[in-house]
């Protein structure tokens, strides 16, 4: 798992993730669930010529749902909060 797009899987663009962007210079990121924050920072800033000031994750398990027959479950995933240097931006849209 050397490459950054194995890592960083897609930017969430929810609206809290956009005033965080915005105000905290925070970008919230979908991660590999098997990767830690060095190599997270490392992916990050390989793919955007930025430099990361902090990284904070957040490990979610997938809900359980039924459909007719057994009980299944959804697949867990992991979610990176990104701190960037000030004045560094990332345009995502």
């Amino acid at each position: 798992m050397n490459e950054p797009h194995e890592i960083i899987q897609t930017a969430s663009l929810t609206e809290k993730s956009t005033l965080m962007s915005e105000k905290q210079n925070k970008y919230v990121f979908r991660v590999s669930p098997k990767a830690n924050k060095v190599q997270i920072k490392n992916a990050i800033e390989r793919l955007f010529q930025k430099s990361v000031v902090d990284v904070n994750t957040c490990n979610y398990t997938g809900k359980e749902r039924r459909v007719r027959g057994p009980v299944g479950r959804r697949p867990r995933w992991k979610k990176a909060i990104v701190t960037l240097k000030e004045g560094d931006k990332i345009d995502l849209i």
